[in-house]
């Protein structure tokens, strides 16, 4: 009976083999543009639950000639996967290039996806029988310092010519292209402004070029000067200021008097944002100078973000009663306002936000539940529910998870992700649970995460904070002294450990090693026979990730606050954005500069707590963990900065 089922598996591994090799075999032949080869793996692979694909190379080649009936009849096939909806927006945007309106028209209503491009192209479409309600929509798409894409400079043109969008809005979409840094958009917008807004041809790329110059040369004495004039040193100031706060203010003393208060108040609210960035003292003081401007979503952050290094609660809680709501309503900022409320006193009105927020999953979810009680969120975690065998196999009997299956196990991992996302995306939480179940046993670990993380009311904390490999891992954590529950909250959220996983700045395999980190850890450890390609090696990219998690944590401190931070971003920038007095860990990990390693810190910290419960380590709390952050040294030395950071 053992050697029958060993037989079938073996048989089932095979015609699993060859189907693969056919399924690749087409793809190149579709990328190679050669229909006759596909044609023969089609009739291969028609049974499969990859022949979708093969259908969708098939017709995608011949797009442009095909009949309008082969289309529909693609379109209309019941499979549910996401290249049913990309192959009808490669057909509306094929119709919108042709102008094709009434086909367009008639698809376009089924399109899931949203499409800037093919959005525009609707518009163009209705501009025949609705021109002034369009042109009304149009303005509302106006205002971007983003590129558009080609097919709204149709309906864009359209509201110019006829005045719906006036010289005014291309000013204010000016100012938005110079915030976002979009120097060729902005440029574009500059040659449509004349009058008083008229900027010279090459005013903004000598401002962009080199701000500090630009404001040395550029005459402002006078009472004279332009909008379009005073619109480029703005810039140039701006631009000044992301690079040091300090410069851009001492240009800032010489030309504030030859610009309204209303420019005054916008440029101190940059050079507010960029100095709250670098850490700046006077930055609360400048957000005070920007007056009541309305401040956009990232200096309404950082406002709070300077007035929490100054440790003002008073500012902390003005700073976040003037956001929009929807921004106020983030995890964050609630929960800094119950922190702000309960420093002046009012611990019954922060306990109103600290009691919904302690049930939510997260950094914040975990130091509200702190707050109220000094243990961990997962002791009033919900239901727990783990999906039976039934369960499991109607799931994987689904022809979208078989496809993605197939894909990851070829290893074509983007398509693979795009069709488990689409699967999943109207499932339950048991639904959910079968999937991350089916994930995890096919040792798609990302995939079996992220969808665990999508329950609302019943949960799985192993399915979601997964430890593989602790077997590989023990002799290295025991080596280094590290808390294992430390390195499996640092290695989740820098792979999911997906061993293959690499990074677009390089970053290799469980641990995100960078090549050049790794050939400086090896030398540290002496490993004489290290060449580059041994870092996608398992036991290797354990050695080096966790022997340098070892060398930054006892180099900062034996804070794992610091040493996640250095591990993403190096170690002499988290010693840099330490304070000059010691600070909670928590507002160190608000107050990071890199978005990326902001997230990163915060998320790493949530997760360690979650695996030392997982581990039945001691309890302790996040804010017990997050602990204080030093002040920095009086010499302010960064004696080992040559150490480069893991994943940066």
């Amino acid at each position: 009976m053992k050697f029958l089922v060993l037989l079938l598996s073996l048989i089932a591994s095979t015609a699993l083999a060859g189907q693969d090799d056919d399924f690749l075999a087409a793809r190149d032949a579709f990328r190679a543009g050669d229909a006759a080869k596909l044609a023969i793996f089609a009739q291969r692979l028609q049974h499969s639950p990859l022949e979708v694909y093969i259908s969708y190379y098939q017709l995608r080649m011949k797009l442009e000639t095909v009949d309008v009936g082969v289309i529909r009849a693609y379109l209309a096939r019941p499979d549910d996967t996401p290249l049913i909806d990309k192959m009808r927006a490669e057909w509306l945007r094929t119709l919108g290039r042709k102008q094709k309106w009434d086909l367009f028209d008639n698809e376009y209503p089924r399109l899931l996806a949203e499409d800037a491009e093919l959005a525009c192209y609707a518009l163009q479409s209705r501009m025949r029988s609705q021109q002034q309600a369009v042109l009304r929509e149009v303005r509302e798409l106006w205002f971007s310092g983003k590129d558009m894409p080609e097919s709204c400079g149709t309906v864009f043109e359209a509201a110019l010519t006829a005045g719906v969008i006036t010289q005014q809005d291309i000013w204010q979409r000016l100012r938005l292209a110079l915030e976002a840094g979009n120097a060729s958009l902005a440029k574009y917008l500059a040659g449509q402004l004349a009058g008083e807004r008229e900027i010279l041809p090459d005013a903004l790329s000598r401002a962009m070029e080199n701000p500090g110059r630009y404001l040395e040369r550029e005459s402002l004495d006078n009472a004279s000067a332009s909008a379009g004039q005073r619109a480029v040193a703005l810039f140039a100031l701006q631009r000044l200021a992301k690079q040091s706060p300090d410069l851009a203010a001492r240009h800032w003393e010489k030309l504030a008097l030859h610009f309204p208060e209303s420019e005054q108040h916008y440029f101190f609210g940059w050079l507010a944002y960029e100095g709250a960035r670098k850490h700046d003292a006077r930055a609360p003081q400048w957000f005070r100078e920007s007056g009541k401007i309305s401040l956009n979503e990232q200096q309404s952050a950082w406002r709070v973000r300077a007035a929490l290094r100054a440790q003002d609660w008073h500012e902390v809680l003005s700073a976040i009663n003037v956001m929009s709501a929807a921004q106020r309503n983030e995890a964050a900022w609630r929960y800094w306002q119950a922190r702000a409320l309960q420093a002046s006193g009012k611990r019954g009105e922060a306990a109103k936000i600290f009691v919904p927020l302690s049930a939510e999953y997260d950094f914040y979810g975990q130091l509200a539940s702190d707050e109220l009680a000094d243990t961990p969120v997962l002791s009033t975690q919900q239901t727990i529910y783990q999906p039976g065998k039934n369960d499991v196999a109607t799931i994987a009997a689904l022809p979208g998870v078989q496809r993605a299956l197939a894909l990851y196990r070829m290893d074509l991992r983007t398509d693979a992700m795009r069709e488990w996302i689409w699967v999943i995306r109207n499932f339950n939480d048991q639904e959910l649970l079968a999937a991350a179940e089916i994930a995890r046993r096919n040792e798609m670990y990302d995939r079996a995460i992220n969808t665990a993380e999508k329950t609302v009311r019943v949960h799985d904390f192993g399915l979601r904070y997964l430890a593989p490999y602790r077997a590989a891992l023990r002799e290295h954590i025991q080596e280094n002294s590290l808390e294992e529950a430390w390195v499996y909250g640092l290695m989740r959220q820098e792979s999911r450990f997906v061993t293959s996983a690499k990074s677009g700045v390089g970053a290799a395999g469980l641990m995100q090693v960078m090549p050049a980190t790794a050939s400086w850890i090896a030398k540290k450890l002496g490993l004489k026979d290290y060449r580059e390609s041994l870092i996608h090696q398992l036991d290797t990219n354990l050695r080096l990730g966790t022997f340098y998690m070892k060398n930054m944590l006892s180099s900062l401190d034996d804070s794992p606050v610091l040493a996640s931070a250095a591990y993403n971003a190096g170690p002499g920038r988290a010693r840099r954005w330490r304070a000059e007095a010691p600070m909670e860990g928590a507002i160190y990990a608000e107050t990071i500069p890199f978005n990326e390693t902001r997230d990163y810190v915060k998320k790493v910290m949530s997760n360690t707590v979650y695996y030392a419960r997982q581990f039945g380590d001691s309890p302790r709390s996040l804010k017990q963990r997050v602990g204080v952050i030093t002040g920095k040294p009086g010499d302010n030395t960064l004696a080992d900065d040559k150490s480069p950071g893991a994943t940066q």
